[in-house]
């Protein structure tokens, strides 16, 4: 019985379809090919289970009559195909075969063949590596060393696969394409398509005694250091590419590309609004009333800010030219912006509690019902004496 297209992608049944298309991609890099070398079947059976589920879910159409009656909405004869039949063939839209790109696709979803490949170089896959870095690296740039693991060359038998000073020679099924052509019919006629081929596993070559360092694959996974430039103003989530520094080509073509996800750590002290630098400052009343010079912290050390009298709390000061430098013009910097918060003591000195007294009492503010400096034993005596 067919899982529940659904449950394929990983989506609610309310998904919005900007999440489904979401889900479908994740499914998509996930069962890739070249991620999954190890069990490519598997993997190709994975990719169009989620395929399928995506043809029915990404179509308004579709997707109501499959919520309405299940996968018996795409049933013919009472038989599930792939790709939403309905009534013949009449089912597929985009031109009469889904989301598939022509015939052959739909061939392999009858079939379980693989997709015809390109037998000349080809480039190798990308890479991605998250790394996390400061506040402070993020605004003004950094040069620095990431390691990196990637298939290299075997360094024992230098690519050949085989034993060195043993035989490798072109498979004598494939000549050396590493695809195999199969032949079949099927209700479009008889069909014509490619495969890894069963003999030498795709690589074309008839390898007497396999390498034993990397078992005939001409490939180790290694360790590698690798120097990247952090540019002046990247923000969480920014992506650089290093050209070549992904995985190697095919039959000699060019290595992948290494992207590089950059994650910025929070700041106790800046948050950053694109490029503007926001921070706070304590100050006292006193401070506020009177006004005061102060030291403040920015990206590039401690300055001095003028707090004119009479500040309230809340007050932002801006510092300009003191924010994140832009990213396609570095000279140019955003500005900082100071919120000022006035900061009410918890704890009195009786000098200090008479002089804001005084204070009031000069503004004709009735603080005498808020005076809770006397302790209990001289509450009780007036209690007592009157």
């Amino acid at each position: 019985m067919a899982r529940d297209y659904y449950e394929v992608l990983g989506v609610d049944r309310n998904a919005s379809q900007d999440e489904i298309k979401k889900a479908f991609r994740k499914k998509a890099r996930q069962y890739h090919p070249d991620v999954n070398r190890d069990n490519p079947k598997e993997a190709e059976a994975k990719f169009k289970e989620a395929n399928e589920a995506y043809e029915v879910l990404s179509d308004e159409t579709k997707k109501s009559q499959y919520d309405q009656f299940g996968h018996d909405a795409f049933t013919q004869g009472g038989g599930n195909t792939a790709g939403g039949f309905q009534g013949g063939f009449g089912g597929f839209g985009n031109g009469g075969f889904g989301g598939f790109g022509d015939i052959n696709d739909i061939f392999d979803i009858f079939t379980g063949g693989g997709r015809r490949q390109n037998n000349g170089p080809q480039k190798g896959s990308d890479l991605r590596q998250d790394i996390d870095i400061s506040f402070e690296d993020a605004a003004f740039g950094k040069t620095m060393e990431i390691e990196v693991q990637r298939h290299e060359e075997c360094d024992h038998c230098h690519g050949t696969g085989g034993e060195p000073g043993s035989k490798v020679d072109t498979c004598s099924n494939c000549h050396g394409s590493g695809q195999e052509t199969i032949i079949q019919n099927t209700p479009f006629g008889q069909m014509r398509s490619s495969r890894i081929c069963s003999h030498c596993g795709g690589s074309g070559k008839k390898i007497e005694q396999k390498c034993s360092k990397c078992r005939g694959t001409g490939q180790t996974i290694k360790r590698r250091k690798i120097t990247v430039k952090i540019p002046a103003g990247v923000d969480n989530g920014s992506r650089l590419r290093v050209a070549n520094e992904g995985e190697p080509g095919i039959k000699g073509g060019p290595k992948g590309d290494l992207y590089v996800y950059i994650y910025v750590r929070p700041h106790p002290k800046f948050e950053r609004q694109n490029n503007e630098v926001v921070s706070t400052i304590d100050i006292t009343f006193a401070q506020a009333a009177l006004g005061a010079a102060v030291q403040v912290d920015t990206l590039d050390g401690k300055i001095e800010l003028k707090i004119p009298e009479g500040t309230q709390t809340g007050k932002i000061f801006r510092i300009k030219g003191k924010g994140i430098p832009y990213l396609r013009n570095p000279k140019q910097r955003g500005d900082q912006h100071i919120v000022v918060n006035i900061v009410t003591p918890t704890k009195l000195t009786d000098k200090q509690r008479e002089l804001l007294v005084q204070f009031a009492n000069e503004g004709k503010e009735n603080v005498e019902e808020l005076n809770v400096s006397k302790s209990f034993l001289d509450k009780l005596k007036d209690v007592l004496c009157n």
